[in-house]
């Protein structure tokens, strides 16, 4: 049997946002406007994450990723005054990113 590879950073790097961003939804059920993160958020619950550390991998360059392949959205503001946030943007999980997210966790060697 061959010796098991190391984890591809990135992709480990995309089922930790997508595992962050799944948690804060679990989290705040029934409340939209605290089920998603912006990059600040994910960056600092992300810190001491061994590829960010490491390898350092970028979490902006990960969320574009995930947006480009639809595993998660962007939205700017939440509610009936998306300006009461500033305008800032917070990353919400899709559907997709949920499959994605259980596929990677019952198979970690699978490439999507």
């Amino acid at each position: 049997m061959a010796m098991r590879e190391r984890p591809d950073p990135t992709r480990a790097t995309l089922v930790a946002v997508l595992q962050q961003l799944n948690r804060v939804e679990s989290l705040h059920e029934g409340r939209l406007a605290d089920q998603s993160l912006e990059l600040p958020d994910l960056e600092r619950l992300l810190t001491r994450f061994w590829a960010i550390e490491k390898d350092h991998v970028k979490i902006p360059v990960v969320l574009g990723l995930l947006l480009r392949n639809r595993l998660v959205e962007a939205m700017r503001g939440t509610g009936p005054a998306p300006h009461a946030n500033g305008g800032r943007v917070r990353y919400h999980i899709t559907a997709e990113g949920k499959k994605f997210l259980l596929e990677s966790v019952q198979d970690p060697d699978r490439i999507a």
